[in-house]
């Protein structure tokens, strides 16, 4: 699996409402997004390569499940760790906004382009 395979599983064993980067017009949904990488390197190459990210949960439920068997699904995904970063309730919408951080270990291929 690539690493950003890894990440959309976790999301995927809780919910299928998920967006890369983008709003959906739901009132219980996920976003994920890129934000850069934290590579291992050893003698000029990148050793090890790691994404980092973030996954959003909006949710007009105040302690919604999904948080929860999100984190479920992270900690059994040995190729992520993760920390929660905030949650906070927007009284203008109505949403409550969770927020974590992540870090994805992989080079980007799939197993079946490693040939």
């Amino acid at each position: 699996m690539t690493w950003y395979e890894h990440v959309i599983s976790a999301i995927q064993t809780v919910t299928d409402q998920v967006s890369h980067g983008g709003r959906m017009k739901s009132t219980r949904y996920f976003v994920w997004q890129e934000d850069g990488r934290n590579d291992f390197e050893a003698d000029n190459v990148h050793a090890e390569k790691a994404w980092t990210g973030s996954t959003d949960l909006f949710s007009k439920i105040e302690l919604d499940p999904w948080a929860d068997r999100y984190e479920t699904a992270l900690d059994a995904d040995p190729c992520l760790t993760w920390e929660l970063s905030s949650c906070d309730f927007d009284p203008d919408t109505g949403f409550w906004h969770w927020v974590w951080d992540w870090e994805a270990v992989g080079d980007g291929q799939s197993d079946s382009q490693r040939g």
